[in-house]
């Protein structure tokens, strides 16, 4: 006997609320949250459940009774397929009322903890176009759209160069126009699959593994230069030279064309050799008279503008007066640290990634900035007491960790030396939540100021400042 199907139609639903991850929320007849990934809060719907647990479904909207007020036409024809802009059919202004409100409940709720009045967030000028950075896929078998399936037609263009579908690692959706990046990176992916596709070089597929074209890199920077690095799979020099010729010709703009041959099972880049085909290895992003070289591997908050507008929230709370000793944890290429150089004695800045401390360095000496000084390490193996003794106590800490947070080991060496400040840039309120629950017994939370980086996402950084009870 087959095993019966649980899932069930929930007819006219209210939605009233958004959750995690991008999902809205509606509650069943049962009392029992539906996350609805496909809705807007104010929508009523009929929703069809996709999975059962004890206490949620989850399911996707099948019917509208009516729209939200909420709502917004999606100007991107992906939209609803591409998982990337997720709540692009949001109200930038009720995107920013969501954020603030997941910013709120996760540390109020997971943090338990004493909170000043949270300042409002500060949404992002730019609400599209906003990236300096995006990453795109070549396949040989493209997704089709439950329109293309539906309409019964033979597909001959069968290679795609755009985005992995949402949880699908081998599934590709074509992208003829994406509107996180400005132009030219939109003629750029559009020529590079238009040409590649005219003179047979084949898209990768990933679980025959065969295939030369893997990934296409766009970088831009606020200066108006223009990094593009092209992944195969293999060498074929002949192939290979025919396309990045082509692209150097149609593009004369670009400050820098590269490549890698990577042959692994995955397309990170981190551990191969990145080759320079044209122009420099690298740009130059510029902040605040400050000069920042990004190569290929480099990491440096995708959105550039709003980028700066943090880095200033993160100096004001910092409240540096030119006297004091500053660690900048997770310091990354540095960017941080440099900006708040000119009002610290000393920045002291730690980072796991050796390649991202060899650019903070040369950096800094790009910048004319002598009084910060760079450690690469694992943070937990170099944040240690015999560190401090020798580079000094700090005054000020600032750190902005991964997703994940901070290592236990991390909040346990910040309490063992008590800085007088701490200032906690975060992407994951969650996680910052846990990590200021464990300091609350010998900090006090005086500022906290949710940032917008992401427009159109669920995503939400927010920086907190802590001063010693």
């Amino acid at each position: 006997m087959g095993r019966r199907n649980k899932n069930k139609l929930f007819e006219a639903v209210e939605v009233v609320d958004a959750g995690a991850k991008g999902k809205s929320i509606a509650k069943s007849p049962d009392g029992r949250v539906i996350f609805v990934n496909n809705a807007v809060p104010g929508d009523v719907i009929d929703v069809q459940t996709t999975k059962k647990r004890k206490s949620y479904f989850e399911g996707t909207a099948v019917n509208f009774h009516s729209y939200s007020d909420k709502r917004v036409e999606p100007v991107c024809q992906h939209f609803g397929t591409c998982g990337g802009c997720k709540w692009q059919f949001m109200d930038y202004k009720y995107q920013l009322d969501y954020k603030q409100q997941e910013v709120t409940n996760n540390l109020k709720r997971l943090g338990k903890i004493e909170l000043p009045e949270i300042t409002p967030i500060l949404g992002s000028k730019e609400i599209y176009f906003y990236r300096n950075k995006m990453e795109f896929s070549f396949s040989d078998s493209r997704w089709l759209t439950l329109e293309e399936i539906q309409s019964g037609k033979d597909f001959e263009d069968k290679n795609a160069l755009g985005f992995h579908i949402p949880g699908m690692w081998d599934k590709i959706l074509d992208i003829k126009k994406c509107h996180l990046q400005e132009d030219p990176s939109n003629a750029i992916r559009n020529f590079v699959k238009i040409f590649a596709t005219q003179n047979e070089i084949p898209f990768f597929n990933t679980r025959a593994q065969n295939g030369l074209l893997r990934t296409l890199m766009i970088r831009t920077s606020s200066t108006g230069e223009i990094m593009v690095l092209i992944q195969f799979f293999e060498e074929n020099k002949t192939v290979r030279e025919l396309l990045l010729n082509a692209v150097v010709e149609e593009f004369p703009e670009i400050t820098s064309l590269q490549y890698v041959i990577n042959n692994k099972g995955n397309d990170t880049i981190y551990d191969q050799e990145v080759i320079c085909y044209k122009g420099r290895d690298h740009i130059f992003e510029e902040m605040e008279g400050l000069t920042f070289k990004i190569n290929a591997k480099s990491f440096y908050q995708t959105n550039s503008a709003q980028a700066y507008e943090l880095y200033k929230i993160t100096r004001e709370f910092a409240g540096l007066k030119g006297e004091e000793l500053v660690y900048d944890l997770y310091t990354g290429t540095g960017t941080i640290a440099q900006f708040v150089a000119k009002n610290a004695k000393e920045v002291i800045g730690v980072e796991a990634v050796p390649e991202a401390i060899s650019d903070a360095i040369e950096n800094a000496k790009r910048n004319g900035i002598t009084n910060t000084k760079f450690f690469a390490g694992d943070m937990k193996k170099v944040f240690t007491q015999n560190f401090i003794n020798k580079h000094g106590h700090p005054d000020v800490i600032i750190t902005d960790p991964p997703r994940d947070g901070m290592h236990k080991d991390v909040v346990a060496q910040i309490i063992n030396i008590l800085p007088k400040k701490i200032v906690y840039v975060s992407c994951n309120s969650a996680t910052q939540a846990r990590d200021l629950a464990l300091l609350d017994e010998y900090y006090k939370v005086t500022k906290v100021q949710p940032v917008d980086m992401f427009p159109q996402t669920f995503h939400v950084e927010n920086v907190v400042c802590l001063e010693r009870k």
